[in-house]
């Protein structure tokens, strides 16, 4: 239990040495793989479309000035210390942008056609000769702009079906153009200057300079579309906390429309806000306008009353001590009227619970409490003199008012006329055409690269946790299968073999250990050849079955290459291809399949026949699979492939037996039967521990013990088994 603890403790440690190692065995795929993203990448930076930014600057004043006339206490208690953030809003507000967009007809998108990759770059870098001059066409290609081209439209009208949709405008001689639509029908024909119209659209050409046949990309988006991209892409922040300076920052192919898309949107930002200041005052004239006539109506009755009294009283004057009581009196009484109509004005902009309004209402009940004592000494005069006063105060009042509002009424005029607002342009839009924003050469080039060593070194490892077939021969013991010896992967194997079935022999002999007796993968098959000669020793006979667990696995090349060393250490040796499905040791002997194995046990050949000797091993000889039977399994079963064996055994010191893979058929298991010794090639990552233990459990459930395990194609590895398991000793020349 505690060595099973032990063994998945050390399964979920991270083992950095074993990933240093993967990355250097990798090295080639990485460096390939990110040398393509580094081209790409500059490719990319060279040949993207520059993208140019404008930049332009506003100001907020954050107290608006004071109307002639009027109170300063409601923006002294309604204004905020920053008001940029709703400026902000208005600059990005349809009613604003929309002004840019009809002025600049931004709702018609003109894209000239461009060769794939490079045709932009090659119109960016076009230096005409003389102003208007068109670039010629490469290749011949006519229908793509190459530089110069220039398509203005003035008007766009098209109906609903048609608006977002693709158009192009096919250039003709002499300011000629054809209009089709996105299925290439003709909509219209025009000529530059004048309006055409056909199938519903209208459409006028201010500008046009191209080579016959060069094509145009008209689209004329929905306003509402254009208005909400625009706003996406128009970017407004202020400068520094409660500054109230807004910067506004615009991006575009084209630097002129670019800082012209800006210059618009800045302009009628201030032309609203003036119109917005203009209006308040506007709306104040209007009301004193409504004020006057009701307050000189009230100033003649005033005056009519206080004649008539005096009329009858036979002209009393009114005493020094009286005098200065109405002095007060009427002073008072004309500050509470002037806030009564401030009152009426402000209850139309704001609720009752608005902080001006109550401050406005709590200046109205002191006055009108400290006139409430003027009044009680009022009360205590002759009823002549107090009768006389009142009269008196209400005329003087009145006049006073109606003065007032007259002087009000001309300032706010003179307020309406000159309105500048509180915001300015404190910078118009400039662009600096030596810098593109966009592409950033440098960061797209490091990132690029950078990517790609990502992606190479992310795909290698995933490729490894996908594919987790045993690269350690410890992995193979631990199912309980002793690994008799451990192959190198060979690269004089790969160029001399013939690999996969379905490529056809040249009847020619393709040994390793013929051809390359001195290469590492067969002094390990030399090694394997001892150890098997300890293991035969407990062995009922002299026959040695070698499988494997699926296909690939190498099992032909290790049988025919150990058949091959241990005959050359003088032993008489018979290697028979079992495999009568797919079976191509005749590619790797030399020769043909046919007059083999299954037209022996058919008893159509005998031994003599089917057993051929091998060129250049002299104890060496070979039986083919023959023919393919219809039933291979069945064939195996029969009596005569017994009898076959009990008459070959005693003629061979060994008899090897190529068997096809144990999961695919069943063939393995009949012959593990008659094998005194059966071992299992498994090969370095491919196949995996699951596959390999079911391999040896369906032998075993067979009645078939596998003595061991041949460890194939290993890999040479920067950290694992093989970086220490092997090393190359070959004689000095």
């Amino acid at each position: 239990m505690a060595a099973a603890q032990s063994t998945t403790s050390r399964d979920d440690e991270i083992d950095l040495n074993a990933l240093l190692g993967t990355l250097i065995d990798h090295k080639w795929l990485i460096v390939v793989v990110t040398a393509a993203f580094f081209v790409f990448s500059v490719a990319y930076a060279i040949l993207a479309t520059p993208i140019y930014q404008a930049n332009a600057m506003v100001q907020v004043e954050q107290k608006v000035p004071d109307l002639p006339g009027l109170s300063a206490i409601t923006q002294t208690l309604g204004a905020s210390n920053s008001e940029a953030t709703t400026e902000i809003a208005i600059i990005t507000s349809r009613s604003v942008l929309g002004k840019a967009v009809d002025n600049l007809n931004l709702n018609v998108v003109v894209k000239p056609h461009r060769f794939p990759l490079i045709g932009g770059f090659i119109a960016r870098h076009f230096s005409p000769d003389k102003p208007g001059e068109v670039a010629s066409p490469w290749l011949g290609i006519a229908r793509d702009d190459w530089g110069g081209s220039v398509l203005d439209v003035f008007q766009l009208d098209v109906p609903g079906g048609l608006l977002g949709r693709r158009l192009m405008l096919v250039a003709g001689a002499h300011g000629a153009y054809t209009l089709l639509n996105d299925d290439g029908d003709m909509l219209l024909q025009g000529q530059v200057g004048q309006v055409a119209k056909g199938h519903g659209v209208t459409m006028q050409v201010k500008t046009l300079v191209a080579n016959p046949g060069m094509r145009f990309d008209v689209v004329r988006n929905r306003e509402l579309a254009t208005l909400s991209d625009l706003a996406q892409k128009i970017n407004a922040s202020e400068q520094g906390k409660d500054s109230g300076i807004i910067g506004l920052t615009y991006e575009n192919a084209d630097p002129q429309l670019a800082a012209a898309v800006l210059d618009q949107v800045s302009e009628a930002y201030v032309r609203q806000n003036v119109d917005r200041n203009s209006a308040q005052a506007a709306n104040s004239l209007r009301f004193v306008k409504e004020q006057l006539p009701l307050v000189r109506q009230k100033l003649e009755k005033a005056q009519a009353a206080l004649n008539a009294f005096q009329t009858k009283a036979h002209s009393v004057d009114i005493t020094l001590q009286t005098k200065g009581l109405l002095d007060q009196i009427v002073a008072v009484e004309t500050s509470i009227q002037q806030l009564q109509m401030q009152q009426a004005d402000m209850e139309r902009r704001f609720t009752k619970d608005h902080p001006a309004y109550k401050a406005l209402m709590q200046q109205i009940g002191q006055l009108q409490a400290q006139k409430a004592g003027m009044e009680k000494q009022v009360d205590s005069l002759p009823d002549t003199q107090r009768d006389l006063l009142r009269l008196t105060e209400d005329v003087k009042v009145s006049n006073s008012t109606y003065t007032g509002l007259l002087d009000q009424a001309q300032q706010l005029e003179i307020a309406r006329a000159g309105t500048v607002g509180n915001v300015r342009i404190v910078d118009k839009a400039a662009v600096d055409v030596t810098k593109p924003v966009k592409p950033k050469k440098a960061i797209v080039v490091i990132g690029g690269t950078f990517l790609g060593a990502f992606l190479a070194v992310a795909f290698i490892f995933l490729r490894q946790m996908l594919n987790r077939g045993v690269e350690d021969p410890a992995d193979i013991e631990q199912l309980g299968l002793p690994v008799y010896a451990s192959i190198p992967l060979s690269e004089q194997e790969r160029s001399i073999t013939v690999q996969g079935p379905h490529r056809h022999s040249d009847g020619r002999q393709h040994l390793l250990a013929v051809s390359d007796p001195a290469d590492l993968a067969t002094e390990a098959l030399r090694s394997l050849r001892t150890s098997l000669h300890f293991a035969r020793l407990e062995a009922k006979n002299n026959l040695l079955m070698i499988s494997g667990s699926s296909p690939n696995a190498g099992k032909t090349f290790v049988s025919a290459n150990l058949a091959a060393v241990i005959a050359q250490s003088g032993q008489r040796v018979l290697l028979i291809d079992a495999d009568m499905r797919k079976g191509s040791q005749h590619k790797v002997l030399g020769g043909r399949a046919e007059n083999g194995l299954s037209e022996l046990i058919a008893g159509q050949i005998d031994l003599a026949t089917a057993v051929r000797p091998v060129a250049g091993v002299e104890k060496l000889h070979f039986i083919a699979r023959g023919k393919v039977p219809p039933n291979p399994s069945e064939l195996l079963m029969n009596a005569g492939f017994t009898t076959l064996l009990k008459q070959i055994l005693p003629l061979y010191d060994l008899v090897i037996i190529d068997t096809p893979p144990i999961l695919a058929v069943t063939d393995a298991a009949v012959i593990g039967h008659h094998a005194g010794t059966s071992l299992l090639v498994v090969r370095f990552g491919l196949n995996q521990a699951r596959e390999i233990a079911l391999a040896k459990q369906r032998f075993e459930q067979n009645g078939v013990q596998i003595k061991g395990a041949i460890f194939n194609a290993v890999e040479k590895r920067s950290a694992g088994y093989y970086s220490y398991g092997y090393y190359e000793y070959k004689a000095a020349r």
